[in-house]
């Protein structure tokens, strides 16, 4: 694996890279809802990530990165099922039923369940800090799906909502178990096999669900195609290798901050793009739910470290959310 030099890099290429990881992620959401208009939901994801993986997996094998070996296989296929399968199937399932603004701010609850996982497997509880945001979090999806005279109408499909809040649980769960895997050495290696694993049970669990009945190419808008082709180019591939480098050469603290740009980006774009409701429900579940995610991933103050640690290679990020490069994104 490359090891990360002390250079600066340019500023140019931080912008660029922030701005994909921001912009590119936050609108992937929306980019869903175009793609499910004419697409079955399962084999549209498991297509793209099967894409998305193989071209990882020259990415990696081009530079340097050693076949996977045996004993990554398992590991590969459980965590890719967790979130791949469990985590963006339950986004693109749910997009069915629930604006791509709202399945956003759903997914950003997935530094709370990994805070929660985390300490369950310490035997310790969160820090006050951490336990604040845990219950801001929860606050904030009760303000989504709770009773509309709390803050007016425009709550959410209850049963969406639950499937996006399980996916985040299913993704913070693979991330979770990502950090003590035995996965490749390279993290695009390691992302490939997981990918191509979850590409592979998407497109199973969408052939047992009857979705090749529902495939009509020439049904498919130009719409759906063109937001297709933008999931796998821009939210599977330029994203996510921005995501891996930043991981490198920028303070992970701020690369964590993706964490709460994403949903806000994802929610005015789903109201200027997409027509989607902006109510005064969704507008204080954002705050609500974006100050949780401030809440735990931001550092508390203490002495600066004399050199930033490499990052391990096993989704999605630091300081908590963020075990490594898989878990950025449910919907990337």
């Amino acid at each position: 694996m490359t090891t990360a030099t002390n250079a600066k890099p340019a500023k140019t290429a931080l912008f660029l890279a922030f701005a994909a990881v921001y912009v590119v992620w936050g609108s992937t959401y929306l980019a869903i809802r175009y793609a499910l208009e004419t697409m079955p939901p399962f084999l549209m994801a498991g297509v793209r990530f099967l894409i998305a993986g193989s071209i990882l997996f020259v990415i990696a094998r081009a530079t340097g990165a050693a076949m996977p070996k045996r004993e990554h296989l398992l590991p590969a296929v459980i965590i890719g099922a967790l979130l791949f399968l469990g985590g963006n199937g339950g986004v693109v399932w749910a997009e069915q039923r629930i604006p791509s603004g709202l399945a956003a701010l759903a997914v950003a609850t997935e530094p709370l369940w990994v805070v929660m996982l985390l300490s369950i497997g310490k035997r310790s509880l969160p820090a006050g800090r951490v336990a604040a945001g845990l219950a801001l979090g929860t606050f904030g999806l009760f303000l989504l799906a709770g009773p509309s005279s709390l803050v007016g109408a425009g709550q959410a499909d209850l049963l969406g909502l639950l499937a996006v809040v399980g996916g985040s649980f299913a993704w913070a769960f693979g991330s979770v178990l990502s950090q003590n895997a035995k996965l490749p050495e390279s993290p695009f290696m390691s992302t490939a096999i997981q990918a191509l694993a979850g590409g592979v049970l998407l497109t199973l669990f969408g052939l047992v669900q009857g979705e090749a009945g529902r495939v009509s190419v020439s049904a498919f808008s130009t719409r759906s195609i063109l937001a297709f082709f933008y999931l796998v180019v821009f939210g599977s591939l330029v994203a996510l290798t921005s995501y891996v480098w930043l991981l490198r050469v920028a303070d992970p603290a701020k690369v964590s901050t993706y964490a709460y740009v994403n949903p806000v980006i994802a929610v005015l774009l789903g109201w200027a793009l997409g027509g989607e409701a902006l109510t005064m429900r969704i507008a204080l579940a954002s705050i609500v739910i974006v100050g949780a995610v401030v809440l735990i991933t931001s550092k508390p103050a203490g002495p600066k470290r004399e050199e930033a640690r490499k990052p391990e290679p096993a989704p999605e990020n630091a300081p908590l959310p963020a075990p490594s490069s898989e878990a950025a994104c449910a919907s990337c």
